[in-house]
């Protein structure tokens, strides 16, 4: 899934890191790490086949407890945070065409007409999806081939490595940048929140996994190599809308606002996704937990309506409550941690179920995850020691699951 953060993280990773092959490295390594993260989630899908994500993986692998705590931090940070995030980025660009609009009330626009769609059928919230997707692979590379061809050539950004790229390459402002391309990766293990309705999730969960990360890692280093060489660094700096700075460097400012709207259109099928995805979570946790039953209400075409709504009104409250970078860096850090516990219960579960049918192996397994939890550990670790505010407010979301489980826990036991 191509995400928010792609058309927004670029200009926040030139604060610290102002070299192209370097910050090309960033996308390569997140590439990597998401292929890497999504092989290992091949196999547990596949094992596991039951909607939820990280909730269902880690109710099975760990406790009960872990599963309600990843699935909090899935419903709120891992969701709806990433939902309004990408409506405020679908509001800022369509704004910069000199529409006149609040974002804020662009962004809640989107997320209103998108909640109606898929709260429909499941034909209908299928094809909303997947005419937006075609549309945005479309885009990207319409977009990626005229502007390398239209840029004057002056503007084109050096690609030359020195020993500064070799000193930043392991530097603390690499590992902490991970976590604006880990955020724009983050929809890699989309596909396990709704493994429960796909046909045969054993055959083709691990496909639809690995196939879609690696496309999606492609355009992604197209898309950056594309805004490096038609626009100066100095120019994206600290700013979120790279996409239309690059399209006015490379089409000149009118079709650079045409090509604002354009990529505009992309967000909604970001948006579309999340409300798509993410709400299979709380439906599951109502399934599991009696006073949560509401949430696993279902229409008459078996869409869990009541948690679509429940989802999409938490997104809304973020995008009037939060700024934008304020959610970006201690969401990105809150979904690292939660899929480094996904990927360790990988070798937890062969370890204590080692008959158990996996129709399909992690390729190159040990390796494979442990490459994912060396990348996003040593993220994480570098968060925690430059960015401690953010760490905080991950390690205080985790906490309060954790306190809402005792809470709705202490009289009652989940039906599991």
């Amino acid at each position: 899934m191509i995400g928010t953060g792609v058309f927004t993280s670029l200009g926040f990773q030139l604060i610290d890191i102002q070299s192209a092959p370097v910050i090309m490295m960033l996308w390569l390594v997140g590439g990597v790490s998401a292929l890497c993260g999504a092989l290992s989630y091949a196999e547990l899908g596949a094992a596991l086949p039951r909607s939820g994500g990280e909730y269902h993986f880690l109710t099975e692998i760990y406790h009960p407890s872990a599963g309600f705590i990843s699935g909090w931090v899935s419903a709120t940070v891992g969701f709806a945070a990433p939902t309004a995030l990408a409506a405020l980025t679908f509001g800022s660009y369509l704004n910069s065409s000199g529409l006149g609009v609040d974002p804020v009330w662009l962004a809640t626009t989107a997320i209103v007409a998108l909640t109606a769609a898929h709260c429909s059928t499941h034909r209908h919230s299928g094809g909303t999806q997947t005419g937006f997707t075609l549309l945005k692979l479309l885009l990207i590379v319409l977009f990626s081939a005229a502007a390398l061809t239209l840029s004057p050539s002056e503007q084109h950004t050096r690609f030359i490595w020195d020993s500064e790229a070799t000193t930043l390459l392991g530097s603390g402002a690499f590992a902490v940048s991970l976590i604006y391309v880990n955020y724009a990766y983050s929809g890699w293990n989309a596909a396990t929140y709704i493994s429960g309705e796909l046909a045969a999730p054993q055959r083709s969960l691990p496909w639809v996994l690995v196939v879609s990360t690696a496309v999606v890692a492609a355009l992604y280093c197209l898309l950056n190599f594309v805004f490096l060489s038609v626009a100066p660094m100095e120019a994206m700096v600290g700013k979120v809308e790279v996409g239309v700075i690059a399209a006015e460097f490379a089409f000149g400012p009118r079709l650079g606002t045409f090509m604002g709207l354009l990529l505009a259109l992309l967000l909604i099928s970001t948006i579309s996704a999340m409300i798509l995805a993410g709400p299979r979570v709380l439906h599951r946790i109502g399934q599991d937990y009696p006073r949560f039953a509401p949430l696993a209400r279902e229409n008459r075409d078996g869409i869990p309506v009541t948690a679509i709504l429940l989802q999409s009104g938490t997104a809304l409250a973020f995008l009037w409550t939060a700024s934008f970078e304020q959610i970006l860096v201690f969401s990105g850090a809150t979904m690292a941690l939660n899929t480094f516990a996904t990927v360790l219960g990988l070798f937890i579960l062969r370890w204590r179920q080692p008959q158990l049918s996996r129709p399909f192996h992690v390729t190159f397994y040990p390796i494979t995850p442990l490459i994912f939890l060396g990348i996003t550990g040593w993220t994480l670790m570098y968060v925690v020691l430059q960015r401690p505010v953010e760490a905080l407010i991950s390690a205080a979301i985790v906490a309060s699951g954790g306190v809402f489980y005792w809470l709705v826990t202490r009289h009652e036991h989940p039906d599991l």
